[in-house]
């Protein structure tokens, strides 16, 4: 029987003459022994789902649903037992310990007096247990005598977790316990945390935004937006794979999941009171009419997970299957270039596909983009096939950025003219519009919408500015999918940063698919969420970028990733076969100044 079942929880505050929807039908469950997380950011209900279960909202909020507690009914429970089994059966931990503690009370005075309260034992039995639950939370003794503001935010926290536990509880819920502290601190109170599961098989919730913390300890996630449910499921699996793309968005912002990767937060704002429609559908990257319309219900999606999302989850944008193409020779040999390539871009998400140059990545490329046509195989783009007439390069379709800036933009063409082209050829807008569009897409790459620049024939410019005029060329056209085969390897490596990061930035705040064409592996990093690795025509292993580049499994990737060179801030030479080498050498290695 679980400990705790929370079911239809909802909670709205009566502000002035407005109703705000703080928790909107959040269902749970926490067995003995269990500890689970509740993730989301700020506003999405964390803490109210933490105060509602406690019943501490006050009289503004109404508060309906079920609350079960070892098998007892606590809903509607009168204040005087629900006092009963605050601290002795159910305790808190809150996140701001100058707020919560008494600061005309020294410290050990508070952490005992629930005892004394509670479990009816003597001030002088009380002042024992507190100085022994001082040691646990590792706090030395002397501090009970100190008050609230002559302790740093850590020991506060230490002293509020030392408190909750006074009375010896089951089940302790713990908001926002880190948001305070240093990392140092947060690793200590970590550990703390762990060692009570272990030892008491005390159950927990923790709520926090902080993602890596709450994984650290949690068996269980559940995300909220905006008061609702959007996924749960197992830890690993959920950290691994999120499959809603809010959970997405909060994964990819949380610098300790993926070391490497730049950070790049959810676009948008929380959204608030949302009466119709999906709360998250304004920052999604795959909304669909339905979403504005109504709100998704939570399923089960299999593995022990559920989602809210009325596509299942983070969709396919693309699909290609048994992809075959060969280049005939001058001396009438045929080169196989892609040899069955299964392949599947989700909306939203960085593809990078990685391999030695002949490997069959920009043929992968043009094949995708519709460029070049297929022996054998399909490419699906949103169930349409991209080889039969204009599902890839229409509006809102697939558009490609080549290698190459200076052969990719005609020389003969003014920056007006190359970028506003694809709204010629498509007939889309009249003239005004057209050019319209053209100066804020210049805008968006970063570039001058001026008559001057407009006016400026391609081969004028710069490579780094012929980049940014082909990145505007496709992003004028509003693709679903954008494809860049090595779009800086002919740019120095500030130019190329710079391009790179504005992509990144634009595919962030757009919500655009990318596939990225690479042979560079530490770049990848900084961008893919997911790596396919291609050889000889095949991809031989797809999967995390993190776990494809930092735990290959096939023996090509591994080859590949332990190709890179030159050192980093992480690798030195071996000093012993430094200090052979200098004293053979008779001077100083390179590097030692």
């Amino acid at each position: 029987m679980a400990l705790l079942e929370v079911t239809d929880l909802k909670c709205s505050y009566a502000l002035d003459e407005a109703c705000v929807r703080a928790v909107d039908g959040i269902s749970f469950s926490v067995n003995p022994g269990e500890i689970i997380g509740i993730v989301g950011e700020s506003g999405s209900g964390k803490t109210t789902t933490a105060l509602s279960i406690m019943h501490l909202l006050g009289d503004k909020a109404n508060v309906s649903g079920k609350i079960v507690y070892n098998g007892q009914d606590i809903s509607a429970l009168p204040e005087k037992e629900m006092d009963r089994l605050r601290w002795t059966e159910i305790a808190m931990v809150f996140q701001n310990g100058l707020e919560v503690l008494n600061p005309v009370m020294t410290v050990g005075t508070q952490v005992a007096e629930p005892m004394q309260k509670h479990c009816n034992i003597s001030p002088d039995a009380a002042k024992v247990r507190c100085a022994d639950l001082f040691s646990k939370v590792g706090l030395d003794r002397s501090w009970m005598d100190a008050y609230p503001h002559q302790l740093s935010g850590g020991m506060r926290q230490r002293v509020l977790l030392a408190m909750a536990l006074s009375c010896d509880p089951k089940l302790l819920i713990l908001d926002e316990v880190t948001s305070a502290v240093d990392a140092f601190t947060r690793k200590e109170i970590r550990e703390l945390l762990y060692d009570l599961q272990c030892s008491r098989g005390m159950s927990m919730i923790i709520i926090s935004h902080d993602l890596s913390f709450v994984s650290s300890l949690a068996s269980n996630l559940i995300v909220l937006y905006s008061g609702r449910v959007v996924e749960c499921g197992p830890t690993r699996a959920l950290i691994n794979g999120p499959r809603h793309p809010y959970s997405r968005g909060l994964v990819n912002a949380t610098p300790d999941i993926f070391i490497y990767k730049d950070l790049w937060g959810i676009p948008g704002d929380t959204a608030g009171d949302t009466p119709t429609g999906c709360p998250f559908y304004k920052r999604c990257t795959q909304a669909i009419e339905q979403c504005r319309q109504s709100p998704p219900s939570l399923k089960p999606c299999g593995e022990g997970r559920e989602i809210a999302c009325h596509r299942g989850g983070i969709a396919t944008l693309m699909k290609a299957a048994d992809l075959r193409f060969r280049y005939t020779l001058p001396d009438k040999k045929t080169l196989q270039a892609l040899d069955g390539v299964d392949l599947e871009v989700h909306e939203g998400e960085v593809l990078a596909v990685v391999g030695q140059t002949g490997s069959g990545k920009s043929t992968l490329a043009h094949v995708l983009a519709g460029i070049l046509c297929p022996e054998k195989g399909t490419v699906l783009f949103q169930e349409g096939n991209v080889h039969e007439g204009h599902n890839g390069h229409r509006f809102g379709g697939i558009q490609i950025v080549f290698q190459d800036p200076f052969t990719s933009t005609s020389n003969r063409f003014t920056v007006q003219d190359a970028v506003r082209e694809p709204l010629d050829i498509n007939r889309i807008g009249n003239p005004d519009e057209r050019l319209a569009r053209t100066r804020d897409v210049l805008e968006l790459v970063r570039l001058p919408s001026t008559v001057q620049f407009l006016d400026r024939y391609c081969s004028e410019l710069s490579g780094g500015q012929r980049q940014r005029v082909a990145l505007a060329r496709a992003l004028i056209m509003k693709p679903r999918l954008l494809i860049a085969d090595e779009i800086t390897s002919a740019l120095d490596v500030s130019t190329a940063a710079n391009i790179l990061r504005l992509l990144k930035g634009l595919q962030n705040r757009r919500g655009f698919a990318m596939i990225y064409i690479s042979h560079d592996l530490t770049l990848t990093l900084k961008i893919a969420d997911r790596i396919a690795v291609m050889n000889a025509g095949r991809i031989v292993e797809t999967g995390n970028a993190h776990d494809v580049m930092l735990a290959p499994r096939d023996e090509y990737t591994k080859r590949l990733v332990g190709s890179r060179i030159g050192l980093c801030c992480h690798e030195h030479p071996h000093e012993p076969e430094r200090a052979a080498s200098e004293k053979t050498l008779g001077y100083r290695l390179p590097g030692d100044d």
